[in-house]
């Protein structure tokens, strides 16, 4: 089973491009498995059964459900996305197990490169050795792409993201910071979806 994931920032495209080369796998006979690296994490998971719990705003606050995307976390909030992580990367390894002989490829919208970025930006632990942990454990991607979009085009898109311009610009930065530590394919995001996607599909057939 191969592993192609998408990585980028909030906007880039990556799920129109992760539903396009689904489709076109699938219409050549492949079995594929969707992927998402944030919603299987378990800090997300948890955030989904608080808000379950807690639907209704605090007084003078608003309740999770009308929050927009996390910008910002507590130190133990960050520690605790740490430890998930670990964790996390450890259940992706026993769920490969499972679809081995069962699908042809895994196609992941996000990867964990992103789960590292997101902690990155949230703790500014920049210069920390804490990248270099988790990514000697991850499972490496047959191919794992960067979908390197510019945060002003992605702003005049007309579903963009609701955390804003400076965040995305902050976003971009860690992202190409680490392109080429992480091992990704960089595509040019500013494009129409059907050039981005003949360059993908070209990478995934010379693999």
């Amino acid at each position: 089973m191969k592993i192609i994931t998408i990585s980028g920032l909030d906007g880039s495209g990556k799920s129109t491009q992760i539903e396009m080369l689904k489709n076109h796998l699938e219409s050549v006979g492949k079995k594929v498995f969707y992927f998402h690296a944030i919603e299987f994490g378990l800090a997300n998971k948890l955030v989904k059964i608080f808000n379950f719990y807690h639907p209704d705003p605090p007084a003078g606050g608003r309740g999770i459900s009308s929050q927009k995307s996390i910008t910002q976390a507590s130190p133990c909030k960050i520690w605790l996305r740490k430890i998930f992580l670990k964790i996390d990367l450890w259940r992706f390894k026993m769920l490969l197990n499972k679809l081995r002989d069962s699908y042809d490829y895994l196609i992941s919208d996000r990867y964990f490169y992103d789960s590292i970025i997101n902690i990155e930006y949230l703790s500014k632990l920049q210069n920390s050795d804490f990248l270099k942990v988790p990514f000697r454990k991850m499972v490496a991607p047959n191919l794992a792409i960067y979908l390197q979009a510019d945060s002003e085009q992605i702003m005049q898109r007309v579903r963009k993201p609701d955390q804003g311009l400076e965040y995305l610009k902050t976003k971009k930065e860690l992202y190409d910071k680490f392109a080429q530590e992480f091992g990704l394919k960089i595509i040019n995001g500013n494009r129409s979806k059907e050039e981005i996607f003949e360059e993908i599909k070209n990478n995934i057939e010379r693999k």
